[in-house]
């Protein structure tokens, strides 16, 4: 086989390693709807918590495979202590950076506000909010890292703006007319679902910022940060718990194939796609996400919802192309943010970098 037909067998693997993941990440929706006792922080910390066991058995595995052990130099305390050395070596936790811990903060914030947004609107309102993470996070790295935004983002922002502001103008003003209580839990809900995007936003940036300067960050073990996190945020809130066995078992199964697993995906799949590709194939979980829920928990997307978000995803497909010739040259993805994750950074450290995809 020639070194051509060689790139395609792989790029093709990376293709639908990145199409799992995005249907992986889909599924938290239209699993949430099956529960029958746990409520609002309760399936959040449990979700968290089931991630959480899943990363403790499987960061060791993927460390000693990929060898990510060697990236990220330990704190002193990994060379003062051999329990501490241990943990680094084994799940990467304890380096140096700073901003490996800055991005487990903003990890919890979006492993946290998705679940509870979940709860109070609907999955396809909550998972447009999230797809506009890229847009935030061009304006963040504008402001912050001084990168300039050029004038495609400003298009899609300016027409993502109008998708988002017509969905939900429309959802407020049908509601209005039925039931306003509704219109509280649409309110409420899509606002903790704007904490997603901007989280990732800030995570992503973040983490450019520092790897600009020289900073050697792994960022996969950011991951179990996050939700170590948000079980601790959620722990007293989630009191009495109520879930039933059956609940147990579907968020068993988010922390494990919702989580863990499509973040290891999106890692080997980013090694070897191009952050467009990532990104647009990311935007999938848009997709699925809402349709699971339409065929099999009847949460049917309205009218001003379909309309609304139609342009919002046509707006961040659109400023994709526009950009795949200026960021040919540019090297994989380094970073998944939710909507986004900020995980391929695990990858290779010293690869440049580009804007991030969905995904809590």
């Amino acid at each position: 086989m020639n070194s051509d037909q060689t790139r395609t067998t792989t790029h093709a693997r990376a293709v639908f390693l990145m199409v799992a993941a995005a249907l992986l990440w889909s599924t938290a929706g239209v699993v949430t709807r099956q529960l029958e006792g746990a409520v609002r922080f309760e399936i959040t910390f449990w979700r968290g918590a089931f991630t959480v066991l899943s990363l403790l058995l499987m960061l060791p595995v993927w460390r000693q495979a990929t060898r990510d052990h060697g990236k990220a130099k330990g704190s002193p305390l990994t060379e003062r202590f051999e329990m501490a050395r241990l943990i680094h070596r084994h799940w990467g936790l304890l380096p140096e950076s700073r901003t490996f811990w800055l991005s487990g903060i903003c990890w919890s914030v979006m492993f946290t506000a998705f679940m509870v947004g979940l709860t109070f609107t609907s999955v396809a309102n909550v998972l447009i909010i999230m797809s506009l993470g890229p847009l935030f996070t061009a304006v963040l790295a504008w402001r912050i890292n001084g990168q300039r935004l050029e004038a495609r983002v400003w298009l899609a922002i300016v027409f993502a703006g109008l998708g988002m502001a017509y969905m939900y103008g429309g959802q407020v003003l049908a509601l209005m007319g039925s039931d306003r209580s509704q219109v509280h839990g649409l309110v409420v809900g899509s606002l903790i679902a704007l904490c997603v995007p901007i989280a990732g936003a800030l995570n992503w940036t973040l983490v450019q910022r520092s790897q600009s300067r020289g900073a050697r960050i792994d960022l996969v073990p950011a991951v179990l940060v996050g939700a170590t996190l948000c079980c601790l945020y959620t722990w007293v809130p989630a009191q009495p718990f109520a879930a039933t066995s059956r609940d147990l078992m579907w968020l068993a199964l988010l922390g494990l194939t919702q989580l863990a697993i499509p973040c290891m995906l999106a890692v080997i799949a980013a090694r070897t796609l191009k952050a467009p590709e990532v990104s647009l194939l990311g935007l999938l979980e848009v997709v699925f996400g809402i349709l699971w829920p339409w065929l099999f928990a009847n949460e049917a997307p309205g009218s001003e919802v379909l309309l609304g978000g139609g342009v919002v995803i046509l707006a961040l497909v659109a400023n994709e192309l526009l950009g795949w010739q200026s960021r040919a040259g540019a090297g994989r993805i380094q970073s998944l943010t939710a909507g986004v994750v900020a995980v391929a950074a695990a990858s290779d450290p010293t690869e440049p970098h580009s804007s991030p995809i969905e995904g809590v």
